[in-house]
């Protein structure tokens, strides 16, 4: 028998005290929930991603502490303001706790190539993107040097970055 990699949602529900997202990249797949904001039809992403709010909040309730830190240019570019203007109904409303930090506040950070999901310090999972933000794939590591460099790269940017209440993107 073959042995399966665990998927996101495996991890996330196995989570066990924290699951932290880090993202890096100003613009993602813009797909057509993007196109339809960007069109100026705004919708209630609680509505449109209910199953988010339910792992979420689920993972929450069971005791997990869910961050998501977002590393931006300023200003900022349409998506990231996509992004901000969906975090309210969306990431907080599901229990996460976000913060904002500016790129020209990285510079003397050491940061992982890419976004990944730290989950209980102690599995990280890569989220790998084509140039035009379209995911290409996850790559699951739990090399104790790789989720140190995350879990350090996450810490320093948590610290330094602004909550997303007081987050006012230029």
């Amino acid at each position: 028998m073959v042995a399966t990699e665990p998927t996101f949602e495996d991890l996330f529900r196995s989570a066990e005290h924290s699951a932290f997202h880090l993202e890096m990249r100003d613009a993602y797949a813009l797909d057509d929930d993007y196109q339809e904001w960007a069109a100026g039809n705004r919708f209630d992403p609680a509505e449109r991603w209910p199953w988010w709010i339910d792992l979420v909040s689920a993972s929450v309730a069971r005791g997990v502490t869910v961050r998501r830190a977002r590393i931006v240019s300023e200003p900022i570019s349409a998506y990231v303001r996509y992004e901000y203007d969906l975090t309210s109904g969306h990431n907080v409303k599901a229990g996460e706790d976000v913060r904002w930090l500016p790129r020209r506040q990285t510079s003397g950070l050491a940061l992982p190539g890419n976004d990944f999901w730290l989950f209980d310090g102690t599995s990280v999972l890569f989220n790998h993107f084509a140039g035009d933000g379209t995911m290409t794939g996850e790559e699951l590591v739990t090399d104790p040097a790789v989720v140190y460099l995350c879990a350090s790269a996450f810490a320093a940017v948590w610290q330094r970055a602004t909550a997303h209440e007081e987050y006012r993107p230029v």
